[in-house]
């Protein structure tokens, strides 16, 4: 890679876990989460005898722990491709939904599906979007992560999901603007499940790891509008620029950064107070108010390479209107593209309608349909097919995306094995480094580059597959 690309050509992949369940016509529950999560990975189960499967557009599907169905996009290096393949798993699940939808009619069981892209269930458990951004092995992750941790605590304010606060079983009311602050305990961990950190040190790169870390942050909400979700990954994209490139970030080392990210939550307004190590405080909005000032500094001296400058001249745009916004508390200017500004205005109007405190069951069941992914039944759908909420994708590129690979990353030759396996009928075994052809004698590539798109060994994986396709047919 040559040097300018060094900061700025970066792979990214977003991992999305989705809440599931089942009723019948008349709305009372029909099946638990594990009885209708095989219902809905039985059309894959019995393609692939697995329900953790790679599909031809390079992507990984799979039912994660506590019968989550979850969706990871291939890798991506560019901001725009990883919100075409991001769109392309809520088509690729629908899909399935209906299908599991049609096979409980035929069982005579009946009910509808519902897939929610949200983090957590009336019960308060947490379930998570993860974000996974490709730096150097010379990296320190627990350093990296600690110099980060401020812009990390504070950037739920620009991108978060909102909700109305939950607590157990019960509501209390109240209104915060990410629905994973609650359940994050640290700031930097191996830790996933135990302690809930906001960036996990796992040394897992999926890479070469002579020379490439995994930076792997779990502290952000799943989005459902395309302009929040390219604010949360370009901001973070452009702050992991500057650090790696050793341009002049803000350093803003706080006391406790953990100890904080629950009140900001809580105040919409950004005035949240932050310990610094010096002593000093900083309030939330200007923490992000320093950080924007210096991606912008940045992106007018950053390489192109990588996500385009004009596209992050629109990430950098989105992110000076939504801190005015927090500033002025007046959000007209972002209203159709931050996800807990949508949410949070269609909630007032249910308000004012039905008269209600916000701890009414009603406006939870609009709190929880805004993330039902399914076109023209949940609410987010609805009001973007309207053109209510803006999107940066072109739908037939998302539709592309549903079976072709990025094409600029290792994940092209990984979508090349796995349509030509389909197509021969061959067995194969794939993660996201390997790609092995199991009979008729086991033939395994690692690609250890994610930048790499032609590799004379994949092509020899291919033509060992088309020289015994007949014996696959014969089986």
């Amino acid at each position: 890679m040559p040097a300018t690309e060094a900061f700025t050509r970066r792979i990214v992949g977003l991992e999305t876990e989705y809440g599931i369940t089942c009723t019948s016509q008349d709305g009372s529950r029909r099946l638990g989460p594990d009885e209708i999560a095989r219902y809905l990975f039985r059309p894959v189960v019995e393609r692939h005898s697995s329900s953790n499967v790679f599909l031809p557009n390079a992507s990984r599907l799979y039912l994660d722990v506590g019968a989550h169905p979850e969706y990871a996009t291939a890798e991506c290096d560019n901001l725009m491709q990883l919100l075409e393949a991001d769109r392309a798993g809520d088509m690729i699940f629908d899909d399935l939904a209906q299908r599991a939808e049609r096979a409980l009619l035929e069982d005579r069981i009946g009910g509808k599906v519902y897939l929610f892209r949200n983090n957590i269930d009336s019960a308060g458990n947490s379930y998570g979007c993860h974000e996974n951004y490709l730096v150097g092995r010379n990296v320190v992750l627990k350093n990296l992560g600690n110099k980060i941790l401020p812009f990390l605590i504070t950037r739920q304010l620009i991108c978060g999901a909102g909700t109305i606060a939950r607590s157990g079983q019960g509501y209390r009311g109240g209104w915060v603007v990410s629905q994973r602050a609650d359940h994050v305990w640290e700031g930097v961990s191996s830790a996933t499940t135990r302690a809930r950190p906001m960036i996990n040190t796992r040394d897992e790169p999926h890479a070469d790891s002579e020379r490439f870390r995994r930076m792997h942050v779990i502290v952000g909400d799943s989005n459902m509008a395309e302009p929040t979700t390219a604010l949360k990954v370009g901001s973070m994209m452009l702050v992991l620029e500057m650090v790696e490139a050793g341009f002049d970030y803000p350093d803003l080392q706080l006391r406790n950064p953990s100890a904080h990210v629950r009140d900001i939550a809580r105040d919409q307004t950004g005035q949240t107070l932050l310990e610094r190590t010096d002593g000093s405080t900083i309030t939330a909005l200007e923490v992000q108010q320093q950080f924007c000032g210096a991606a912008q500094r940045w992106l007018a001296e950053r390489p192109e390479a990588g996500t385009p400058n004009k596209l992050l001249e629109q990430v950098l745009d989105l992110w000076q209107r939504m801190l005015t916004a927090i500033e002025t508390q007046d959000f007209s200017a972002v209203d159709r593209e931050i996800d807990w500004v949508i949410k949070r205005n269609l909630l007032q109007r249910y308000q004012d309608k039905l008269g209600v405190e916000l701890t009414d069951p009603k406006l939870a069941q609009i709190d929880l349909t805004y993330h039902d992914i399914r076109p023209g039944r949940g609410l987010f759908p609805v009001l973007e097919s309207k053109g209510l909420i803006h999107r940066w994708t072109d739908p037939a590129d998302v539709t592309a995306a549903r079976t072709t690979a990025p094409q600029s990353t290792r994940a092209k030759l990984r979508g090349r094995f796995l349509t030509r396996a389909g197509e021969v009928g061959a067995p194969v075994t794939v993660d996201w480094v390997n790609l092995k052809v199991d009979r008729p004698e086991p033939t395994t590539v690692a690609l250890e580059d994610p930048f790499a798109t032609a590799d004379e060994r994949v092509e020899q994986l291919l033509a060992y597959m088309e020289d015994n396709r007949e014996s696959y047919v014969a089986e």
